[in-house]
């Protein structure tokens, strides 16, 4: 018997128990629709991860201060005062080096604007932190040279801050508003970055490094120096040359420990890469699992087709029908019920991937390479469920299943 009339044949029988046929498939479209969907959300949220690390600077190389000691116990990074202004102007003198921002926060200050408020991260810069951390203006302009050189009281705000204040960047530029009760006109308003959560890049506040100094924190200290690096092949080797210049600076002797920190983009790209990647994998496993259930619900509907059509399978061995043809068809019926269920599970699978991935904030879409491991994966699956009620139904003896009752 050809496989185009086992074919037909499978077709024929399927079609006589649907509703057996339909519920067998059942778990190979759960399966495959799970596949789909979080390949789908799996590779959404590598992209979405990779999209927001890239856009905290152009080619970027974070220089912290160290951890403070104090009773024999380390503070967290950025908490010593290792870092200064004449550092930063150092490091802008090194060869490889687009530009460099210096950076001091001011964590939790309280911005009013009318009768709104809301509360969210300073940053004391200079003009250069526009180059460094990939900020863009939609209205208004960024922090100049003379609003540092003058330590003039001027702000430039995340779109996320104003949105916070119940205003529009139209409405906000020009304005002035209250930042811990010490008023500042607001400048300019940012691009959005696309963000959300602790350390969301579009819900910022920047304002002139002199300001800062003066009138919050009265310190010189640096918590973070922002690097741009022109050449990205260059990181190495500009980080080995920071590393150099500041461990002279600060007097540190060859047995010392640096008393900062370096933290490149490559890094935090590898780490995230890294991190979706296990997230990923850890996903397909669940969906595979679903898969794999599936597939023994096929391997035991067709255990039971089996039984059911023993006197079937004697009368054909005993009119000439080998024992291939009889595997070839309950093969092909196994397989025929995986497919079928395969389809339908894709077509769900990349219907359902987009609300999957709105559901956790990821911009999920269903992959080529996803589809075609989910289809590969269901064939696989319907050979080896029926591969064992095939090979049953094949062994029968054409006598015992004719006095089968």
């Amino acid at each position: 018997m050809s496989y185009v009339e086992a074919l037909r044949l499978a077709l024929r029988r399927l079609r006589t128990n649907a509703l057996r046929t339909g519920l067998t498939s059942l778990g190979v479209i759960i399966g495959v629709a799970s596949l789909v969907a979080l390949i789908g959300v799996g590779e959404g949220t590598q992209t979405a991860l990779t999209k927001q690390i890239a856009g905290l600077g152009t080619n970027l190389l974070s220089v912290n201060a160290g951890g403070s000691l104090v009773g024999g116990i380390r503070g967290a990074a950025g908490s010593s005062s290792t870092l200064s202004l004449t550092d930063a102007t150092a490091i802008a003198a090194l060869p490889g080096v687009l530009a460099v921002a210096p950076e001091m926060a001011v964590p939790n200050v309280v911005i009013v604007s009318g009768r709104a408020n809301t509360t969210t991260s300073m940053t004391g810069t200079t003009p250069a932190e526009q180059t460094v951390r990939a900020y863009e203006i939609q209205t208004g302009s960024f922090i100049s040279d003379l609003a540092v050189a003058k330590g003039l009281r001027v702000a430039v705000l995340g779109p996320t801050t104003v949105t916070n204040l119940n205003l529009t960047p139209a409405e906000v530029v020009g304005s002035t508003v209250t930042i811990d009760g010490i008023p500042f006109t607001v400048i300019g308003v940012t691009q959005p970055k696309g963000g959300s959560g602790f350390s969301n890049p579009d819900d910022v506040v920047f304002t002139p490094i002199s300001a800062v100094q003066s009138r919050f924190t009265g310190a010189s200290s640096l918590r973070t120096v922002g690097v741009s690096v022109a050449d990205p092949n260059n990181i190495a080797y500009v980080t080995s040359e920071i590393q150099a210049t500041l461990r002279l600076r600060h007097a540190l002797a060859s047995t010392a420990s640096d008393d900062f920190t370096m933290v490149s983009q490559n890094q935090l790209l590898s780490v995230a890469s890294s991190t979706t990647a296990t997230i990923r994998n850890f996903l397909i496993g669940i969906a595979a699992i679903a898969l794999v259930v599936g597939g023994i619900g096929i391997a035991n509907t067709m255990l039971v087709s089996v039984r059911e059509r023993v006197r079937e399978i004697g009368t054909r061995k005993a009119i000439g029908a080998r024992r291939r043809d009889i595997g070839r068809q309950f093969l092909v019926e196994a397989v025929i019920v995986t497919l079928g269920g395969a389809v339908v599970g894709v077509l769900l699978g990349m219907a359902v991937t987009g609300p999957v991935g709105s559901a956790v904030s990821v911009p999920a879409v269903p992959t080529l390479g996803g589809i075609a491991l989910a289809f590969g994966s269901a064939l696989v699956v319907g050979i080896v469920a029926g591969y064992l009620p095939a090979r049953q139904a094949s062994r029968l003896d054409p006598v015992e299943a004719l006095r089968y009752e």
